[in-house]
């Protein structure tokens, strides 16, 4: 059997839910749950002694968990464990809830009436980095339109504070992290594929992604929002040759 692609922890305070998920995805192929949680208390503290090999790259979190709820816990799990992608269920969708699971750090929200294949997909998806919106919130334009404006216009200065209240949200993958900070520190493309392991047209698409998702339309910009925003590091020294490349 080939290795899976998700490794998946289930947070959920329903025993009866757990199972139905497990039942629900034994079939579908490249999906692996390692784990089960009743809370976030316990799901962290499944996290720091997981044995090598079975942490998971995605959690399936319960927005209304007991004690710590869905949300703090998902933002828990951004800082602390930043290869985890959270998709966040709610026994209802609505725009004001998907708005503060995005803004917590969760990279997909749906209601738990879901059925079993889109579930897997979006699993699938989040677990090589997408960011699952459109799905959901980009079907109606208003609810669009405050999304992004409200994403676009996240206080700047408070993101750098480091305090752990205030929530900090990124659309981008870890690997486009990684790729924009090289940006940041003046590295060519060829030098970030070298670095990256990567061809240098993969480079390329990571950045074409880049600039979609923040709605740029160069590099330089997607630097300047990232360095604003606290998602990546001022570098120590911008290095000659940091203009755009075709």
């Amino acid at each position: 059997m080939a290795n899976p692609t998700v490794k998946l922890l289930i947070v959920d305070d329903h025993p009866l839910f757990r199972q139905g998920v497990r039942w629900a995805l034994s079939n579908e192929p490249g999906i692996q749950i390692v784990g089960e949680a009743a809370n976030g208390e316990e799901a962290l503290r499944w996290l720091a002694q997981v044995d090598a090999g079975s942490e998971p790259n995605v959690m399936l979190v319960d927005l209304n968990l007991p004690g710590m709820s869905g949300l703090e816990l998902t933002r828990q799990i951004r800082r602390q464990y930043t290869s985890i992608a959270v998709v966040m269920l709610s026994m209802h969708e609505n725009d004001e809830a998907a708005f503060n699971a995005l803004r917590a750090g969760a990279a997909a929200y749906r209601s738990k009436d879901i059925k079993p294949a889109a579930l897997a997909d979006i699993l699938r998806r989040v677990a090589h980095g997408e960011y699952v919106i459109n799905d959901v919130l980009l079907e109606e334009p208003r609810v669009a339109s405050r999304i992004l404006s409200q994403f676009r216009n996240l206080p700047e200065v408070q993101m750098l504070v480091g305090d752990p209240s205030i929530q900090v949200f990124t659309p981008l993958s870890e690997r486009e992290i990684e790729v924009l900070e090289r940006i940041a520190a003046g590295n060519s493309n060829k030098e970030i594929a070298d670095a990256l392991g990567i061809s240098t047209q993969t480079v390329k698409n990571h950045i074409s992604s880049i600039l979609r998702k923040l709605s740029l339309n160069d590099r330089t910009q997607a630097v300047i929002f990232a360095l604003r925003r606290g998602w990546i590091e001022t570098p120590q020294q911008i290095q000659p040759g940091s203009g755009e490349e075709d």
